[in-house]
């Protein structure tokens, strides 16, 4: 079938959107791709369409267990075989997987990179027929980038075992110098990317020093019909925002990490079916959520990268109505990031010690350990400990880089189950133990699949069904699990973490000196990046944003807080950039007496000249020193 053929089948649409049909026409060329395309801009299109188009299976290499799911669940939804492979899964899980893929009836294999480092596995796929390598989060090759994943550097070994596969890479989000190296990591054979621009012309862009956040928040929201999302920095901070707002009649909910997988799930459902107007949550909430009409998206706390904001921001208007994302800050704030960056790098002692604390934690043995998950709550860790959370949480962020570590995602994650015995032995059960022929029974009429794979149960609603209460039905499916009739993995309630090498003394656990300081230099970059995209006063948002990504001829948007008081001013952009440009040349090279600078500017409105200084000397961008005369404060 050919790819519009494809996308109609499966989609029901009939044309394709900006850039995709490129990027799928370069895959089917056997090119190597790297595609950005901004959030909500139909990234797995380009390569579940080409996938399709081919015999064999596509394996999909993505780092959220969560986003694995969903992509999974909707091709099921579709008729089109997908299955995943991800940390935390039961041997026989795993085992199911592998054989629908060495029998060709996998068509998509989403895994984990981790997944990559199982000799296994790779072992496996050189017996399969792989028609493409698609790299989600492509971003994450690489160590310029905001969330360097160290597992995606094996992708460039799994290349070479695939000869002549092609491969994939999407992002929504990458600077110039992260789209080399992305390239570079893949070892691409030519260089090949289609980036849609980053300009999003229905999004207002606005920042606001404000003391009174909240009241300003709440004008926000009356002055703006429609959902909306409000991100702030921690877990207590999103139920407090929200019990403000219900309390203002504003139907709100919070999320975060910390919720039961059955609460984040109902409440993400509440939100996007309109229930609850208002969600305010951390950054664990957004990723993977498709819902076109959101208004406005209002940070009450500073962002920690712009990668991160652009991301969050873009959740905005993706119907392409217009739509509105506010940062408000205070001075407190600006003291807080910088806070932030100087513990996002934990001393190597502090690191040290959290590693050792680590192992006595999951009771790990020294010289012992590899591969042995253990549940961790990182609020208990804490408190028997005495770690500050952020420092832990860097700490074990920089022990994955050094590949000591592994953390899972996959916590919350619903309970599933799969019938080992055959209808036979299972009829004979049924005869053997009466008292669990009507259990038996009903998650047969209840679940789909069970034979064949692994399916999602509810012991609330399956007791319910039975007239029992949860707790017996979580007996009764131990019981079926001791006599061999099916495997029960329950849900898991919260992360695990991994030692990806033996536990050794802290004494003796080397840190690469140059990837510590290439981390604390990186960390900087991003503080100064969000500093300087917040405290400018003179540069139109979006510009800066775009600037960031590496568009530089772009124009002012006209909408955000900048543009709208320059407007006021009643003088034009282009007006504006000109002289604004002239002065920072001439300011830079001399002191000027403001005369000095209108008798020295030439082809310009001389209102417009005026105009223009007097905003740049009210924004700070140009300063008076102690003779009266004009200098640009660089």
């Amino acid at each position: 079938m050919l790819p519009r053929e494809i996308l109609q089948k499966y989609w029901g649409y009939g044309a394709f959107r900006p850039l995709q049909e490129e990027i799928i026409h370069s895959v089917l060329e056997g090119k190597d791709t790297l595609a950005l395309l901004p959030t909500g801009g139909g990234k797995s299109v380009c390569f579940q369409v080409p996938a399709l188009a081919r015999d064999g299976m596509c394996l999909v290499i993505s780092p959220l267990i969560a986003l694995m799911k969903d992509q999974v669940r909707n091709l099921h939804e579709k008729g089109i075989p997908a299955f995943a492979l991800y940390s935390g899964m039961h041997p026989r899980e795993s085992e199911l997987v592998y054989n629908n893929c060495a029998s060709g009836r996998a068509r998509f294999l989403y895994v984990s990179p981790e997944r990559l480092e199982s000799r296994e596995f790779l072992t496996r796929i050189q017996h399969w027929k792989i028609n493409l390598l698609a790299v989600d989060e492509a971003h994450c090759i690489s160590q310029w980038g905001y969330d360097f994943r160290p597992p995606y550097l094996k992708i460039a070994a799994v290349r070479r075992l695939l000869p002549g596969v092609p491969v994939l890479a999407l992002t929504a989000t990458a600077t110039p110098p992260v789209v080399d190296d992305i390239q570079e990591k893949l070892e691409f054979s030519e260089k090949n990317v289609f980036q849609k621009s980053f300009l999003r012309s229905n999004l207002a862009y606005l920042v606001l020093h404000e003391e009174d956040k909240r009241g300003r928040l709440l004008r926000i929201i009356s002055k703006t019909p429609g959902t909306g999302i409000i991100y702030v920095r921690n877990r207590k901070k999103t139920a407090e925002t929200a019990q403000f707002l219900n309390r203002h009649q504003v139907a709100a909910s919070f999320y975060h990490a910390g919720l039961d997988h059955a609460s984040r799930a109902t409440r993400q459902d509440d939100w996007i079916k309109g229930k609850t107007r208002v969600m305010v949550a951390t950054n664990a909430f957004g990723m993977g959520i498709d819902k076109p009409d959101v208004r406005f998206v209002v940070h009450l706390d500073l962002p920690d990268s712009l990668e991160a904001y652009f991301q969050e921001a873009g959740r905005a208007g993706r119907d392409e109505k217009s739509s509105y994302s506010v940062i408000l800050y205070d001075q407190t704030d600006l003291i807080t990031l910088e806070t932030n960056v100087r513990q996002s790098v934990p001393e190597p002692d502090t690191i040290r010690k959290v590693y050792s604390a680590l192992g006595n934690y999951g009771r790990i043995p020294l010289y012992g350990g590899i591969d042995a998950p253990f549940p961790f709550d990182i609020g208990d860790f804490c408190r028997q400990y005495r770690f500050q959370p952020l420092i832990v949480y860097r700490s074990i962020e920089f022990l994955e880089r050094e590949g000591y570590l592994l953390r899972s995602s996959d916590f919350g994650s619903p309970s599933r189950l799969h019938f080992l015995a055959g209808r036979e032995d299972l009829y004979r059960i049924q005869v053997q133990y009466p008292e669990l022929d009507e259990f038996i029974r009903v998650m047969l009429r209840s679940y789909g699949g069970l034979f064949s794979d692994y399916a999602v149960v509810n012991e609330a609603e399956t007791a319910k069904r039975c007239g029992i209460s949860p707790d017996q039905a979580v007996i009764r499916l131990k019981r079926l699990m001791a006599l061999g009739v099916l495997d029960y993995q329950p849900r898991k309630t919260m992360p695990e973490l991994t030692f990806c090498r033996e536990r050794v003394d802290e004494k003796y656990l080397p840190l690469a000196g140059g990837n510590y300081q290439q981390l604390c230099d990186r960390a900087v970059e991003k503080y100064q990046a969000v500093l300087h995209y917040v405290t400018s006063v003179n540069r139109c948002r979006s510009r800066l944003l775009l600037e960031y990504f590496g568009e530089a001829n772009s124009s002012a948007c006209g909408r955000c807080d900048v543009c709208l008081q320059r407007h006021r001013s009643g003088i034009t952009d282009a007006e504006f950039g000109k002289i604004s440009d002239i002065l920072n040349t001439m300011l830079q090279q001399e002191h000027l007496s403001m005369e000095q600078v209108r008798d020295r500017i030439t082809g310009q409105r001389e209102e417009a000249v005026v105009i223009a200084m007097n905003w740049l000397i009210d924004q700070g961008s140009i300063k008076t020193d102690r003779h009266g005369k004009l200098y640009w404060r660089s």
